[in-house]
């Protein structure tokens, strides 16, 4: 696990120390550079696999190929194997080294070779050729920027695994309007675009080919491509490839020479990582759990699940009773981000991660499960939406109308907020549906919510944000499968992956996703959603895939995400941090929104009217992050945008 930067192209020689300093929480154990003309590279290494020996960049036998990384390849060994009854001689055991000899003997195509998380850096002198490259499904990060380069012909590649280490290196940033407007719609910026103009992040699959100055983007994965016919599958079928695949992948996953752990939330996911992992390792796993000293913050408590399952498999179990000091929390965790990011499970994620790196190196996360085996409310919804679309369209837009007289209070407020807001969007195309339940701006607000300076980019409200095209692109007519399909390309690698991949390196602890390995992905991909949600229950064929391994108590249990309170915390322990951040002042000089949709936001969730604690924390996010960057950088930011 590492973190990695570089130029390809012309280097002034002084750029790449202030990215590395960048880095080193992501790498505290050594740094490595490799400079010639025409490209530089650096890496801040977290040592995991062969912690003596592997230190980057490395080299093949004569020098001519390099390669730095962040991630994994947890198939290393048998290609290392492999390599060596081929006449290679490798000098370590580590995994970026059987990259360059790998890719040595089959070029660039050996990328399809390897399983594992990757963000990758290679250069072949003899051809003068770099590649860049991100894993199939997201999960480790890689920024880049194309400049024109200020000598000669062609073009400037920087690039870093965060956009404050690549900031480091550009003298001239601004903000990209429009990932305002998305993040404050998505809670993230929905990648290729990032916060900052004309930085980019290279999607899932994707690769950079940069030669004589000339740049090309090739995607050498598609996820859309492994959805395919299951003509020939059984549910029985279905149910035992599908164990058969994640119990490979946790097994792979399991490759380390340091301490390795679990996140254990008591949930569905990490009880089945719990269970396969039991089956493999001998000695006590080591578990590690949160929960929330407040008694009204119960609700939120994972705890006595997660001390059932370690009980139940022999654990060494950690576990953090949590009154944290929310208005330093939220602070650390912005900054730790980087950039802005609205999901408040950043949160619980910062502070697990904090509490297992006191004992591991390494962590596993059920990251993905949802994703893969159906997992979220919503796609129960748009289900049932597909079936509510038999009715006549007529009598549907009838309905939709009659719908805003439900009321959404007492104890099935939230109940009757969900029916009321199927029932107005029933006429609606299905992919519009699942972006308006899947985006952020309030229903309730008629009033103008753009502040001055974003008005005149954005004429309408609608939220911005990948669901209607990558909704429509997906190779199915199964409206649920293409809800998975977007929240595979989008949701998954742009806010779950990216969150956890930056809280967990925020305490040098590297955080892997056996639920995100593309062999399992593609048998995964295999099954009609139908089959997904069995008897119409969330995870219908994972609960009865995972019979006689998990016990009943735990496969009969309700979802609960990893939540903090912020509802509560937005009303009592953040209500003056967020009054302050929020003040009409401070609201008025960004121009991001209109004062008084603040004003209304914070008078009906303090009312108790509505939670509305997702858009206060957003925009407090976003106005923690101005003003943490520097006083130069943030006033010529703001000077960008209001022109």
């Amino acid at each position: 696990m590492c973190g990695i930067c570089g130029i390809i192209g012309e280097d002034d020689g002084a750029a790449l120390e202030p990215m590395l300093r960048r880095l080193v929480h992501r790498g505290p154990d050594e740094e490595g550079i490799y400079r010639i003309p025409g490209i530089a590279l650096g890496a801040r290494r977290l040592r995991v696999i062969d912690p003596a020996g592997g230190r980057q960049p490395v080299t093949n036998e004569n020098g001519t190929i390099l390669a730095i990384m962040n991630g994994e390849i947890y198939n290393y060994r048998e290609i290392r194997n492999e390599l060596i009854n081929r006449g290679h001689h490798l000098s370590t055991h580590s995994d970026t080294e059987v990259l360059v000899h790998l890719y040595e003997d089959e070029g660039i195509d050996a990328i399809h070779r390897l399983r594992g998380m990757f963000a990758i850096a290679l250069w072949d002198q003899e051809r003068r050729t770099a590649w860049l490259i991100r894993d199939r499904l997201g999960i480790k990060p890689l920024y880049y920027t194309i400049r024109q380069q200020e000598h000669g012909s062609g073009m400037r590649v920087l690039f870093s695994s965060e956009i404050p280490s690549l900031l480091e290196a550009i003298s001239d940033w601004s903000i990209r309007p429009e990932s305002i407007a998305e993040f404050l719609t998505q809670l993230y910026v929905p990648g290729p675009d990032t916060i900052v103009s004309g930085v980019h992040q290279l999607r899932p699959g994707q690769m950079m080919t940069i030669r004589d100055g000339r740049v090309e983007l090739v995607h050498y994965y598609r996820l859309e491509e492994q959805q395919s016919s299951t003509s020939l599958w059984s549910i029985q079928d279905a149910k035992e490839q599908l164990l058969r695949e994640l119990e490979e992948s946790v097994n792979a996953h399991l490759v380390s020479d340091v301490p390795l752990g679990l996140f254990l939330s008591g949930g569905l996911d990490s009880a089945s990582l719990l269970a396969i992992m039991a089956k493999r390792q001998v000695a006590p796993i080591k578990t590690f759990s949160i929960g929330y000293e407040h008694p009204f913050d119960q609700s939120f408590n994972e705890l006595e699940a997660a001390r059932f399952l370690a009980r139940r498999f022999n654990t060494t179990h950690t576990e953090a009773i949590l009154s944290p000091d929310a208005t330093t929390l939220v602070s650390k965790v912005v900054e730790g981000m980087g950039e802005p990011f609205a999901d408040s499970s950043a949160i619980p994620t910062y502070l697990v991660s904090a509490v297992a790196q006191q004992t591991v190196t390494v962590a596993l996360s059920g990251i993905g499960g949802d994703e893969l085996f159906g997992g979220y409310p919503r796609y129960l919804g748009l289900r049932a939406a597909e079936q509510y679309r038999h009715l006549p369209k007529m009598l549907r837009h009838y309905i939709a109308k009659a719908s805003r007289y439900i009321g959404e209070s007492g104890t099935g407020r939230d109940q009757s907020a969900r029916l009321k807001r199927f029932l107005q969007d029933g006429h609606l195309p299905l992919s519009e549906q699942y972006r308006k339940w899947t985006t952020f701006i309030p229903a309730g607000w008629d009033g103008r919510l753009w502040g001055e300076h974003l008005e005149p980019i954005f004429a309408t409200d609608r939220p911005l944000g990948p669901v209607d095209i990558l909704f429509d692109q997906w190779p199915s007519s199964d409206a649920v499968n293409c809800a998975m399909g977007v929240d595979l390309q989008s949701y998954l690698p742009d806010d779950l992956l990216h969150m956890a991949d930056r809280m967990s390196m925020a305490h040098s602890l590297e955080v892997r996703v056996p639920f995100c390995d593309h062999h399992l992905l593609a048998a995964a991909l295999r099954v009609p959603s139908r089959w997904r949600f069995s008897g119409w229950q969330l995870k219908g064929l994972m609960r009865d895939m995972l019979r006689g391994l998990l016990p009943n108590e735990v496969l009969r249990a309700p979802k609960q995400g990893f939540m903090v309170p912020m509802a509560r915390w937005l009303r009592e322990d953040l209500r003056e941090m967020a009054h302050d951040l929020l003040s009409d002042g401070a609201v008025r000089k960004r121009g991001y929104v209109n004062p008084a949709y603040v004003q209304w936001l914070f008078k009906e969730h303090e009312s108790r009217r509505r939670n509305l604690s997702d858009q206060l924390y957003a925009l407090m996010v976003l106005e923690l992050w101005h003003r943490g960057l520097p006083v130069g950088a943030a006033t010529r930011t703001a000077a960008a945008v209001y022109q």
